[in-house]
């Protein structure tokens, strides 16, 4: 396969707002991620200290495209949760503010934030079926839910004890960001209500972190499709990687609450390598199959995963000088769910090279 890639050697490129970066013919560190039994691989960049060490495009992508999200939107929505809960207009361990589960007797009513974000609300789902069609993710995104997805999320009765079980769920990142909007305004109008989140969302997130060309989707009701549906840039995704080390931008600005970024790095009771809405690259996965590579090393890891081979991931390691730097490596593409582990391991023997004294 023929890549258009960018190598930035010796002088690297900042990775400011709107940068521009010409091409090389040099695919550099990030050609593995290429090769054949990674197909179908999109774009990919690597960061060090904030500066671009690699870029590569597959044929026909560039700067000039949107990349889809798919499930890494989960992390960006938890950060927004976090502002709110660092406005005070939120509360981690109370129950999650919504009125369908608050009518007495309604054991939904105990469902906290925490436990909403930790995927461990007990709400019946099935994020994937068979047939594929018949899941709840999928019907509600592309089916028959599309008109309100919140209210076919928040119907849903409870399968477990709030707290006991860990159940990936895009409905439930819907929820939150149900929670995000009900909490922003009272309107029950769609456009007002989409308006209101997406000035927010540029506001608190995306304009401190030089982002510029985040388009988020909403369904009919005006709610943000917070578990699946964020397009932005390669570099876009980069800048917000950034933010998972410590909360700032590239230019000192602290966008995410430290506190609240250590709430979403801690392993969550019921899932070791799940934290708030983000996956942490430990062992201990409830089905014993890891998500990320924790026999690879490189602990510090932490990862927004997204459908298709979707990653944002940030770490710490070294560099050829041999002192600390903080990287981070994003990958997409569109690769089928069983292809996904080379993918997952070429990945891991980037950043574990980056990580050896």
């Amino acid at each position: 396969m023929k890549i258009k890639s960018l190598v930035l050697a010796g002088v690297a490129g900042v990775l400011g707002a709107g940068a521009s970066l010409a091409l090389s013919a040099d695919v550099g560190p990030l050609k593995p991620l290429f090769a054949a039994d990674q197909a179908e691989a999109r774009a990919a960049i690597l960061i060090e200290d904030g500066r671009v060490i690699a870029k590569h495009y597959a044929p026909g992508y560039s700067d000039a495209n949107r990349f889809i999200s798919w499930s890494m939107a989960k992390t960006i929505t938890a950060m927004l949760v976090g502002e709110l809960v660092a406005d005070g207009k939120l509360q981690l361990d109370a129950p999650a503010p919504i009125a369908e589960w608050q009518k007495p007797g309604d054991p939904r009513g105990k469902i906290t934030l925490r436990q909403l974000l930790h995927m461990a609300s007990g709400l019946e789902h099935t994020e994937e079926g068979q047939p594929v069609e018949k899941s709840d993710t999928n019907q509600v995104l592309f089916v028959n839910g599309t008109a309100n997805m919140a209210a076919r999320a928040i119907a849903q009765p409870l399968e477990a004890k709030p707290g006991e079980k860990f159940e990936y769920s895009s409905l439930t990142t819907i929820i939150l960001s149900e929670i995000i909007t009900r909490t922003l305004t009272d309107s029950r109008d769609p456009r007002v209500r989409a308006q209101t989140y997406r000035d927010f969302e540029y506001a608190r997130l995306f304009t401190p972190a030089g982002v510029t060309t985040a388009f988020p989707e909403f369904d009919g009701a005006g709610t943000q499709i917070g578990g699946s549906l964020i397009h932005m840039s390669l570099e876009d995704f980069g800048r917000l990687g950034g933010l998972l080390h410590e909360g700032k931008a590239l230019d000192g600005t602290q966008v995410i609450a430290p506190e609240w970024l250590a709430f979403m790095k801690q392993s969550s009771p019921t899932d070791p390598e799940y934290g708030g809405q983000l996956w942490l690259n430990r062992p201990g996965a409830p089905d014993g199959s890891p998500s990320l590579f924790p026999e690879k090393g490189v602990p510090s890891l932490v990862s927004m995963n997204g459908h298709l081979g979707q990653y944002v991931m940030a770490f710490d390691g070294k560099g050829a000088d041999g002192t600390p730097h903080r990287y981070v490596l994003v990958r997409l593409g569109k690769t089928q769910d069983g292809n996904r582990r080379p993918v997952i391991n070429g990945l891991g023997d980037i950043a574990a090279s980056l990580t050896k004294s």
